[in-house]
């Protein structure tokens, strides 16, 4: 018999009652939770996939999705049929994690993330947008226009195009919502790796705007494409920083890393 066969079924869980964690989040904490506790140092190797469905009376697909969101927090390697390698404790985590995520950033740093979304509605995809999220051009898609703040100050503009499925999600949140990924994530929906592209743009009327600045102004730049844990975009975003406030930084090893920091 199969061995998945034998593991206890449940509900997908995007279908899970308002109010309830989901499974895989409950199995991503316990195991965050060894982590930190050192029960696995860095560099040791995860329990396998079923043996980690037994511990936890939950199918394969559950622990699949705790894994990722371990990923997603830099915390283990992600190369599915393979066991998981421990990268280190949350002290020790992967700069790129935290440049994922604007809200996680910021809270590393001691700053309270804001966010207020100034436009969110449905439109098509244009030809950039197609090849990014791999989709056809015209294919319907989500357009965000967001305000990001730090501690109450304006900081970065963000546009984000989403698939219409990621889409619908993000239109149905609170427009004060500070972290999207961190309510996606309790759809089922995971960022697990992105392509960053940095350079500069010059401020348009809205930016300027939005975050203060003279229009024609250089702003720093971040395109960015992320994937969820099958590889699939889940949303293309160009933020757009005012100068002197972030910089880019890269560090090389064996696993690079890019992050960002405040600029003094």
């Amino acid at each position: 018999m199969n061995e998945a066969a034998h593991a206890p079924k449940e509900a997908p869980e995007p279908r899970r009652a308002a109010g309830r964690t989901p499974l895989y989040l409950k199995v991503a904490e316990d195991l965050r939770g060894a982590i930190t506790a050192g029960e696995y140092g860095s560099g040791a190797r995860l329990p396998a996939e079923d043996e980690l469905a037994r511990r936890y009376a939950v199918s394969r697909g559950t622990v699949r999705q705790a894994l990722a969101a371990l990923r997603t927090d830099g915390l283990v390697t992600s190369r599915r049929g393979t066991r998981r390698v421990v990268l280190g404790g949350p002290g020790e985590e992967n700069a790129a994690t935290e440049l994922r995520s604007f809200t996680r950033w910021a809270r590393s740093l001691g700053q309270e993330p804001g966010g207020r979304t100034v436009t969110v509605g449905p439109g098509t995809a244009d030809a950039e947008e197609a090849e990014q999220l791999r989709i056809a051009t015209g294919a319907p898609v989500y357009r965000v226009l967001r305000l990001r703040t730090l501690s109450g100050a304006p900081v970065m503009v963000e546009r984000t195009t989403y698939p219409q499925a990621v889409g619908a999600l993000v239109a149905a949140m609170p427009l004060d919502t500070a972290s999207y990924s961190e309510q996606l994530a309790l759809h089922g929906v995971l960022f697990t790796d992105a392509h960053h592209t940095i350079d500069i743009a010059p401020a348009d009327a809205e930016d300027a705007r939005l975050l203060g600045c003279r229009a024609g102004e250089a702003l720093l730049r971040e395109r960015r494409r992320s994937t969820d844990p099958a590889g699939t975009p889940v949303e293309w975003s160009q933020d757009r920083y005012l100068p002197g406030t972030v910089a880019f930084t890269a560090h090389s090893t064996a696993t690079s890393a890019l992050g960002r920091r405040l600029r003094p």
